[in-house]
């Protein structure tokens, strides 16, 4: 007798044999002892995973013969069990939909339902890749799906069900098959290399497990051929160099190699790869899969079940993990995600995957952009005169002065990973004046790369040393000062709004809501207008209500909400800043305005305000 392979010699002959899909098999048991067994069902799912064992299983179950009504698992020695196992059973058919996927061949089949079975319960139909059935067949086999005779069952087994019309969905019950997990694959060839008394290494193992990628019928072929190629033991060695991976040593170095920055080393990596037959696709593959282990490992534990691999996979990839932060291995597989999809329809593949691996080795130089914001708001003071940075081919834009209690993006962020709590950063705080010292290299981002800017020490003029030295103050010219500039900072947030509102074509909105009274609540700015709410609700939409929002949190620095109230406004509120003067007055004296006219020597020639007025 000739060899059968392992796929077909260990096929799932029971209910209970079939690994992975236990929703699916609990439903047909219970639909067979309940007695509420369907006429047509739909088993679709990833490839190898069992949708045509299943069927068949429940064709067996139907129609076994030790016993006078379906069975919840076939006996699989009776007649019935054994011609369907083999494939010869009269009232069971199994369609290849692939070659048999036109209207003629429909029509036969819907003929010969209407007959009885000629021995069995039911007369059976598995159809096997029927998404391939063309329209007008599927169009042929409506009625016959919809009231077919009470013994005719339909299986329909697909890998693409978005394909099958929704008409013959709507009358099948539809049972979606799942990618059998790591763990299940991996136990099943242990019990199958046991059964076929043959030694084997736990990583080979692994690494068929890992191959299958789902589908145990994968991973049973590919462990046949391990096992004609190997000498008596299935080594992990055997098996990476029979599917062509790349050891996952390699993976840890050029990871490391990305972690110094040494392009020359990565290089020189990917060129070894290459010279020992190594697929430019299938290492981009593998290299996308580990760091995407990486980032799980990362995030939730060496020890996490989301990892799917195997022991010593687990302790790569925890000890890859210490070398990069979280948003560092988030970036890497993005870049290796897109070098990947490249490398399908390039025509240099070496190329392109160099230029991947560098790019990552490069994003290991660039800063967080919270980061370069919070030291370019501290690093804002005025400078000194003297000798001018020189940026070459590149344009430093003017930096707003700090705020008082200024809070950094990137040390809130700090803050929120490590559990500290982040410093305020007020105008007169040693860290506000705090600048690199002369010689440091400043890195910048400039359109996602990075930019290294020498910052060079202005020439300053000999002379005396100056110390300025702060004289006491008391409690009540502090509370004095604290009380001032709050006041500063809500009328700069009141003109912010109410200027962004007139700009974006809200001039009603920002009429109303510069005669009320406004006051700032915790994490509210609240607005007291003398409207009635129905006004107040038709006036300021969801848009308004947005950008409002964003302008305040924007001049506050820290996120702040919007809550306009009815109620009585005073005459004349004693925080509104004076508004008396022409448009073109308050205009001329804008500070965003004369820097722009400083720096690129513009002009007034038209004034509009949010009030509608020129």
């Amino acid at each position: 007798m000739s060899y059968q392979v392992l796929a077909r010699k260990y096929r799932p002959q029971k209910f209970s044999e079939v690994i992975g899909q236990e929703h699916v098999t609990r439903t047909l048991k219970n639909a067979i002892e309940q007695g509420r067994t369907a006429h047509g069902y739909i088993f679709s799912g990833h490839r190898g995973i069992g949708k045509t064992t299943v069927a068949r299983i429940l064709a067996m179950a139907l129609n076994c013969r030790s016993s006078d009504k379906p069975v919840l698992e076939p006996c699989g020695i009776c007649e019935s069990c054994t011609e369907i196992r083999v494939g010869n059973s009269v009232d069971v058919m199994e369609i290849d939909a692939a070659t048999n996927r036109g209207i003629d061949e429909i029509r036969e089949l819907r003929e010969g339902a209407r007959y009885r079975p000629a021995r069995d319960r039911f007369k059976i139909y598995i159809l096997d890749e029927a998404h391939q059935i063309t329209d007008a067949a599927f169009n042929a086999l409506l009625k016959t799906l919809e009231e077919p005779p009470g013994h005719v069952v339909f299986m329909l087994a697909t890998t693409q069900p978005e394909d099958i019309p929704q008409t013959i969905r709507s009358r099948c019950q539809h049972f979606s098959f799942r990618a059998v997990r790591f763990e299940q694959i991996l136990e099943q060839l242990r019990d199958l290399i046991g059964r076929e008394k043959i030694a084997a290494d736990e990583d080979a193992l692994a690494l068929l497990a890992e191959a299958g990628d789902g589908s145990v019928r994968d991973a049973l072929s590919i462990m046949d051929q391990a096992i004609a190629s190997c000498d008596g033991r299935l080594t992990a060695e055997a098996v990476r160099q029979l599917v062509g991976a790349t050891p996952s040593g390699v993976l840890e170095e050029v990871m490391q190699a990305v972690a110094e920055s040494s392009s020359e080393g990565v290089l020189r990596l990917v060129d070894t790869l290459i010279g020992e037959g190594h697929s430019p696709t299938h290492f981009a593959r593998q290299m996308v899969r580990f760091l995407r282990n990486t980032v799980v490992a990362k995030i939730a534990g060496g020890d996490s079940s989301l990892l799917q691999i195997s022991g010593d996979e687990r302790q790569r990839v925890a000890r890859v993990a210490e070398l990069f932060s979280e948003e560092d291995l988030a970036r890497h597989l993005q870049i290796m995600l897109r070098t990947h999809g490249e490398l399908g329809y390039r025509q240099e593949q070496r190329f392109h995957l160099e230029l991947g691996l560098l790019k990552m080795a490069h994003a290991q130089r660039l800063l967080p952009i919270e980061q370069l914001l919070s030291e370019a708001g501290i690093a804002s003071s005025p400078r000194p005169a003297g000798r001018p940075t020189v940026v070459p081919d590149v344009k430093k834009p003017e930096l707003p002065a700090v705020r008082a209690n200024y809070v950094s993006p990137f040390a809130a962020d700090t803050a929120r990973k490590g559990g500290s709590k982040p410093q305020l950063i007020s105008e007169d705080s040693p860290a506000a004046s705090a600048r690199p010292s002369g010689n440091t290299t400043t890195p910048s981002v400039v359109m996602g790369s990075a930019v290294a800017v020498a910052d060079e020490a202005p020439q300053m003029s000999p002379g005396p040393e100056r110390v300025s030295r702060k004289e006491p103050v008391t409690d009540d010219a502090t509370r004095q000062n604290n009380l001032q500039r709050d006041a500063s900072r809500q009328a700069d947030l009141r003109e912010s709004v109410l200027n962004a509102l007139g700009t974006a074509g809200h001039q009603m909105l920002a009429s109303m809501l510069d005669g009320g009274e406004w006051r700032i609540e915790g994490n509210e700015v609240v607005i007291t207008v003398a409207s009635s709410a129905t006004v107040i609700d038709m006036t300021l939409g969801a848009d308004a209500r947005r950008l409002a929002m964003a302008t305040a949190s924007g001049v506050a620095g820290r996120p702040l909400k919007l809550k306009v109230v009815p109620g009585e406004v005073a005459a004349a509120p004693a925080s509104r800043p004076a508004s008396n003067g022409s448009g073109r007055s308050r205009a001329e004296q804008d500070p965003i305005v004369r820097r722009m006219q400083e720096k690129f020597g513009a002009e007034i020639r038209t004034i509009i305000d949010y009030r509608g007025k020129k």
